[in-house]
């Protein structure tokens, strides 16, 4: 039996999750976490065949959480389980330490189909992802400006794009107004833009926002 951790902030959704994988017999959801700090504290303390995480978790950057996740359970497999687009979302969570990554809007049973991959210690990706991870390393293919931003600055472009005020970014990420101001000048200076509304054009022109 596959033991699996679940890791939403919506409870709806765990439950949701929580009832495909009962329905696949080989696999059983023993432990859900709502937020950063339940999931930190349930992988330290615990074992677990697979953890399946969202990217939007209260307490932490995604990314970041995740980077937090590999260092203290290094062979644990990590399915990304979320609404974020895959582009650029899922080579950055794979370059972080993501076993898998899949879209909120996958069928049931390709849920299952990822956590038996990624517990079999292989990759888990849709044939969407592939293509991207084959751009990705290809030398000869262009690379847009925002695959030169690191993944805190990723995060502070879509939180402006989204709509957040800097103070309302600063609290999201643990960080003093200062410090994501200084981000946003790094991001404008990298994307060659001038201000807030041409970061949103931007992101919504490259689908990093919906």
């Amino acid at each position: 039996m596959i033991r699996v951790l679940v890791a939403d902030d919506h409870a709806v959704v765990r439950a949701g999750i929580k009832q495909i994988i009962a329905a696949a017999g080989d696999m059983r959801v023993e432990g859900e976490a709502a937020n950063a700090a339940d999931l930190l504290a349930r992988v330290t303390a615990e074992s677990w065949d697979v953890l399946v995480m969202d990217l939007a978790m209260p307490g932490a950057a995604g990314l970041e959480l995740l980077e937090d996740v590999r260092r203290l359970r290094q062979r644990l497999p990590i399915l990304v389980l979320t609404i974020h687009p895959e582009e650029p979302y899922a080579v950055r969570a794979l370059s972080a330490g993501a076993s898998g990554f899949l879209n909120k809007a996958s069928a049931p049973e390709e849920l299952v189909t990822a956590i038996r991959t990624i517990h079999e210690r292989r990759r888990y990706v849709s044939p969407a992802v592939a293509e991207l991870l084959a751009s990705h390393v290809d030398q000869a293919s262009p690379k847009l400006p925002h695959a030169a931003l690191s993944n805190r600055e990723y995060q502070v472009l879509c939180l402006i794009a989204s709509g957040q005020s800097l103070s309302d970014i600063a609290g999201t990420l643990a960080l003093s107004s200062k410090t994501v101001s200084t981000f946003r000048a790094r991001i404008l200076k990298k994307l060659g833009l001038r201000h807030n509304a041409a970061l949103t054009r931007y992101a919504l022109k490259h689908g990093l926002v919906e």
